[in-house]
């Protein structure tokens, strides 16, 4: 038998032996495939994202300061949140996926082990840092006095059981990396669902229980995420899923695998939210408390934006690593393409939406003049761009799928660059947001091109089409 023949035939063997989702990833027509994945994902971010807000909402009743506070927290536990879930859990995701698509079934089962191992590890350094260091980082950001207080009170409970949440999305990565979507949405779904008495009862109390304010908020938030995790844990330990965890000794190389993607994949993370963070400093600066809460109200739909797409980038993580681990790479980048387009469209409708009717977002939260004032005409002008924000985030998680980051990290430094230095040229000429917010807005057009046209034009292979030796 000549040679291939031969490899053709080891490659058909291979197939034979994989299960039938996997066998989906790699032969199901693109579309409907990645839409049958995607919506329990899209479902329960959208389910997280209500909670989010209802949560914004009970705390928005506590005060314009309560309101400031979260504001300046909320960039740190959503960096926490993108960093467990959409880097490092990415990693994780694509290690399983491409361990599964290449037939190396120990691998994959091994790998969910070392998951756990590196975010518990993360998760207890995320707590010693923001309890640390916190106070200082929220002056920074322009807390001060009732609003700082605020920020603290939140961040010291939220941070302190920061473990919980790296422990969660590491088992719901392992599980999205075979393509299960379902079973992490259902399970986020039933934190979401006890979440939402269990906030108001904690913040302003009922009965026997005290009113504990904004840090009750905090509280319900771990209390959740605990239960949350447990049920996972059970459904993982009992041999219901692909990947079976499994006690080996620890092996450099597969720890690479996840921290390889991880690592490049929380560098990204790290600028969008210094992006963010060092926004609201400029803000703050510019125009005091009540123009933080107004452009930390508004930002926060552009940062729900992250879970939307993620419902997306997901299954693109699966979807994509899946076939590159197969070596069918053509197919792996018409699946980027794809995706992307379908997450523009998602994101753009959203921003266009805000631009044009601002303060029904806006006066969910609050009516003051300053916050009305700033959150609107940052919605008007950057609202109308977040559609590429939607193109190149689901691009960055189909790369991770490839273990090829290098062009969404240079994509997200460029944003950096223009949002925040051209931003704070023009702010210190002008004296007006309005200007930070339009450098803002074409920071996020170059970004979304950018890594599209990058990645359109083979960035991910060699000359001859194929992913580049690891």
């Amino acid at each position: 038998m000549n040679a291939p023949a031969s490899a053709v035939l080891d490659v058909e063997v291979q197939r034979a032996d994989l299960s039938p989702r996997t066998r989906l990833l790699l032969e199901g027509r693109i579309v409907p495939t990645l839409l049958r994945m995607a919506w329990p994902n899209i479902l329960v971010m959208g389910a997280q994202a209500a909670t989010g807000l209802i949560e914004t909402w009970f705390v928005s009743r506590l005060g314009i300061h309560a309101l400031a506070g979260m504001a300046l927290v909320f960039p740190g536990f959503m960096m926490m949140q993108m960093l467990s879930a959409g880097a490092v859990g990415g990693g994780i995701s694509s290690a399983i996926a491409r361990a599964l698509g290449a037939g190396r079934r120990d691998d994959a089962n091994a790998l969910v082990m070392h998951a756990v191992l590196v975010n518990v590890a993360l998760g207890l350094l995320f707590s010693v840092l923001f309890i640390v260091f916190g106070p200082q980082l929220y002056r920074v950001m322009g807390g001060q006095g009732a609003s700082l207080q605020a920020a603290l009170d939140y961040s010291n409970v939220v941070f302190a059981g920061a473990v919980l949440v790296w422990l969660l999305n590491a088992l719901a990565s392992a599980l999205r990396g075979t393509g299960n979507m379902l079973v992490p949405s259902i399970a986020i779904c039933v934190g979401v669902i006890l979440l939402i008495p269990l906030s108001p009862l904690l913040i302003f109390g009922f009965g026997p229980v005290p009113a504990l304010g904004i840090a009750g908020g905090g509280i319900a938030v771990l209390l959740t995420t605990a239960l949350t995790t447990a049920g996972m844990a059970w459904y993982m330990w009992s041999g219901r899923s692909v990947v079976q965890p499994v006690l080996v000794g620890m092996r450099r190389i597969l720890f690479m695998d996840i921290l390889r993607v991880g690592a490049i994949g929380s560098i990204n993370t790290l600028q969008t939210t210094l992006i963010f963070a060092l926004a609201t400093a400029l803000v703050g600066a510019a125009g005091g408390p009540d123009a933080v809460a107004g452009y930390g109200t508004a930002a926060r739909l552009e940062y729900l934006l992250i879970p939307l797409v993620f419902g997306l980038g997901a299954p693109l993580v699966a979807l994509v690593g899946t076939n590159i681990g197969a070596g069918q790479q053509a197919r792996a980048l018409r699946i980027a393409l794809t995706g992307g387009a379908i997450a523009f469209a998602l994101t753009e409708t959203i921003g266009l939406a805000a631009a044009l009717w601002p303060r029904a977002w806006l006066g969910l939260f609050g009516h003051e003049a300053g916050m009305l004032e700033t959150g609107e005409a940052y919605l008007r002008i950057v609202g109308p761009a977040f559609g590429f924000f939607g193109l190149g985030l689901s691009l960055y998680f189909a790369s991770q799928g490839a273990g090829r980051l290098l062009w969404p990290l240079i994509g997200s430094f460029v944003r950096l660059v223009i949002a925040v230095g051209v931003g704070w040229l023009v702010l210190r000429w002008t004296g007006s947001v309005h200007w930070l917010f339009a450098a803002m807005t074409f920071a996020l057009v170059v970004y979304g091109i950018l890594i599209t046209m990058t990645i359109a034009s083979g960035a991910w292979f060699d000359r001859n089409g194929a992913t580049p030796p690891r």
